[in-house]
């Protein structure tokens, strides 16, 4: 039989031994600093390469998004230029395209889609501007749309909810 009282007396004084806790404590130290040293060495960065300063990191990390209801008129200053944010609605869901913004933004081959109601536009496959609904005018009900238009803007509704944030929905009026 084993004597206990020897095992019992070993953990005792390894678990109460200062040098114990002491070199825990030199551990977490050694990470901590490593990591210190590691963000002094290579701060964040831009996908483009740049250091961010703190305003830059926070444009990256924007306030969360409420989900809204957006008239066609309210939902127009959200272009890019007017506000920073670039929404764009389909099929009634309005999402934020600011991830996109090369694409939807100012300058982007699907500018004229941001702050409005994309839907025809997607359906047909054409960027004019006569395929935007006027502001001013009654929502596009879609009702003309052939079953291959239909197909199509429903892939393009599957693929802005698997890439863009819901931020909301376009109605008639609020």
């Amino acid at each position: 039989m084993v004597d206990l009282t020897v095992i019992q007396n070993y953990y005792r004084s390894i678990s109460s031994s200062p040098s114990h806790y002491i070199s825990y404590l030199n551990v977490f130290l050694a990470i901590f600093s490593v990591y210190l040293m590691y963000r002094i060495v290579f701060p964040p960065t831009s996908p483009n390469g740049q250091v961010l300063n703190a305003q830059q990191q926070a444009k990256q990390n924007p306030q969360p998004v409420v989900y809204t209801k957006f008239t066609p008129t309210t939902l127009q200053p959200f272009n890019g230029i007017v506000e920073e944010r670039v929404l764009m609605a389909v099929k009634g869901k309005v999402y934020d395209v600011s991830a996109g913004r090369s694409f939807y933004g100012p300058g982007g081959p699907y500018s004229n889609f941001a702050g409005r109601d994309a839907s025809r536009g997607l359906a047909k496959g054409s960027f004019d501007e006569e395929m935007l609904t006027p502001i001013d005018g009654p929502m596009d009900t879609l009702q003309d749309l052939n079953a291959d238009e239909i197909q199509a803007l429903n892939d393009w509704e599957q693929h802005f909810a698997g890439k863009y944030l819901l931020c909301g929905e376009l109605v008639e009026q609020l």
